[in-house]
């Protein structure tokens, strides 16, 4: 698949999630960036935005957890598997406050492997895979950190 189809593919998945998922749509996504090891997503401060007047937490992990999901959907629909993707697990870390709109990055943990993944997953029908997730603050510095397990069930 050539970097334009898989970005066509990236914008529609986004596009999907906003006209599925109410507070996806509230909170303003956009696909900031997608590549084969990463993907994305940028989201305003204004429909975002806490009593402090910075990002509201709640915000924070949902454009994480969508993004980590939507790395792991696009995956699957790249290699025309059709399956439920379900966020298993996940720990978040806030490090400093938003002032501005903010980006979240997806891509594999470390030790996560997409080999791996869809091997288990043709072989038992389910599997799971890591994903690290990163809203950048100030300077290059996290100002968020959310490590989750997303699992994937073959649709029968």
């Amino acid at each position: 698949m050539s970097t334009i189809e898989a970005t066509l593919q990236a914008e529609q998945l986004i596009q999907f999630i906003r006209d599925e998922i109410p507070l996806a749509h509230a909170m303003d996504l956009e696909l900031a960036g997608y590549d084969d090891d990463s993907l994305t997503l940028r989201a305003p401060l204004a429909p975002n935005i806490n009593d402090k007047g910075c990002a509201f937490g709640g915000s924070l992990v949902s454009v994480m957890t969508l993004s980590g999901w939507a790395l792991v959907e696009l995956a699957l629909r790249q290699r025309d598997m059709a399956c439920d993707v379900f966020v298993a697990e996940s720990s978040v870390r806030y490090l400093a406050p938003l002032w501005d709109d903010f980006l979240s990055e997806a891509r594999l943990s470390a030790d996560a492997d997409w080999s791996i993944f869809f091997n288990t997953l043709q072989a038992r029908g389910r599997a799971r895979i890591a994903v690290d997730c990163i809203v950048p603050g100030e300077n290059g510095e996290p100002a968020c950190i959310l490590n989750a397990r997303f699992v994937a069930k073959r649709r029968d």
